[in-house]
């Protein structure tokens, strides 16, 4: 019996430069995603005059990470369901991520001295909590600092994967639609409602949620990379419920931020599912409608007062327009995917994950070497300043790519070649595999980068 049965019919794969150019409009999103990332923590809205205005009415980091979660929920169902392959997805997904953000970790380190708050990893006064919470990126879940300033949307991505993986396990990955309703109906209804409870209210230490979560997480990866039929549903549904549960109680983000982030990545699945004949049109339509409707309101309700302190965003306009600007982009990349993008855009999307792990250190590390802050206060200074800034984060990037994503992704293939043959599958739950990324057979970027 197979795992899930197959979605459509299956037809020899496309060519590579075929492929790599259909999927050229998502590695232009993230490229861009990414730069604007890079460029919000750069604080570049100081350095221009109308700065203030844009500043107050549209959040240029949460526009980033909407971008990178639309494009994720769109890309990385298909890449999971694509392979029909539990453990080829997750080993995937652990030689794309963790080498990388190893990497960005320990150059940090080696950069920043102890004093600078962009990098708290082993710097919190738990080692050990520190290590074990983001080492398993749920650290924002998990009453823990984030060893980076940028990893908690990592955390995000990680539960996602969760469920993800459970419902194809158990055959309802073709429902994003309701999925992606119901995580925005949760978001307008719950509002600021639920927040951190687990730690300070039941079990009353950090210490003692990991001790529980830790096993469970384990035990759910080992199930997933098992290869067995039974141990994989198993390992997924351990997974799903930790995650949710750790979402539901215990997330750092208010509620609505929370649920809207989960209810955009499935809207962006909805997107894959109409575009591929998946799902009707209509029902898609109104699906995303819903979820883009709701992430506007969502702002406009609740994104007030303490919850401010919390979105790290200036007030409800600059989460509504941004989250409505996300949407926007995606839309007229979707609307062009036919078409080439420029090679810079595509280039710096296959770095975006470099980019976006590397920017904010090399941005410390730069400012005291140029006397930078304070700003320059020329714009030719300015620019020069940006310059240099960019400059340096793109060079090291590409070196980052180049030296630790692709040969990582490489041995990520051929693990899983070997646990094939070590611990071949059914022959029956086999199906063929296509590639999910680009013609180089990368893997799908995580939703940020």
């Amino acid at each position: 019996m197979k795992l899930i049965p197959p979605l459509t019919q299956r037809t020899a794969a496309p060519p590579a430069a075929a492929h790599g150019a259909r999927l050229g409009w998502l590695d232009a999103l993230r490229g861009i995603a990414a730069l604007i990332v890079a460029l919000h923590h750069f604080d570049v809205l100081r350095m221009l005059p109308f700065g203030g205005m844009v500043w107050r009415n549209f959040d240029m980091g949460l526009f980033g990470v909407m971008l990178f979660f639309i494009v994720s929920g769109y890309i990385i169902p298909a890449s999971l369901e694509r392979r029909g392959d539990v453990r080829g997805f997750w080993i995937g997904r652990i030689f794309r991520i963790y080498p990388a953000l190893i990497a960005a970790f320990v150059l940090s380190i080696m950069m920043l001295p102890d004093g600078d708050g962009s990098v708290a990893l082993l710097r919190t006064g738990d080692d050990v909590a520190s290590l074990v919470a983001n080492g398993l990126m749920l650290q924002d879940l998990l009453g823990v600092i984030n060893g980076m300033n940028v990893t908690w949307t990592l955390c995000y991505e990680m539960v996602f994967y969760f469920f993800v993986t459970a419902l194809f396990t158990r055959g309802l990955h073709r429902h994003s639609g309701p999925i992606a309703v119901a995580l925005a109906g949760v978001a307008l209804a719950v509002g600021t409602a639920v927040g951190t409870q687990l730690v300070s209210a039941e079990l009353g230490s950090t210490r003692q949620l990991l001790l529980i979560v830790t096993p469970i997480v384990l035990l759910g990866l080992a199930g997933v990379l098992s290869g067995n039929r039974m141990l994989t549903g198993t390992g997924a549904m351990l997974l799903a419920g930790v995650g949710l549960v750790l979402v539901t109680l215990n997330s750092r983000a208010p509620a609505f931020e929370t649920w809207m982030i989960f209810a955009t990545m499935f809207a962006g699945t909805v997107v894959y599912r109409a575009q591929h004949g998946q799902l009707a049109r209509v029902p898609a339509l109104l699906s995303c409608g819903f979820v883009i409707v709701a992430g506007a309101l969502v702002g406009r309700l609740y994104n007030h007062g303490e919850a401010l302190d919390r979105t790290w965003s200036s007030g409800w306009k600059a989460w509504s327009i941004a989250y409505l600007a996300a949407w926007a982009l995606f839309g007229i990349g979707f609307l062009l995917r036919g078409r080439r993008f420029p090679k810079a855009l595509t280039w710096l999307g296959a770095i975006s994950f470099s980019v976006y792990l590397l920017h904010i250190p090399l941005l410390r590390t730069i400012e005291p070497l140029v006397g930078v802050p304070p700003q320059p206060s020329s714009t030719l200074g300015r620019i020069a300043w940006t310059a240099i800034f960019l400059g340096a984060v793109l060079a090291v990037s590409y070196l980052m790519y180049r030296l630790v994503e692709m040969p990582m992704q490489r041995l990520g293939r051929r693990v899983q070649k070997a646990a094939d043959r070590r611990w071949p599958r059914p022959a029956q739950e086999a199906q063929p595999q296509l590639r999910p990324s680009a013609a180089s057979g990368r893997e799908p970027a995580p939703a940020t980068g």
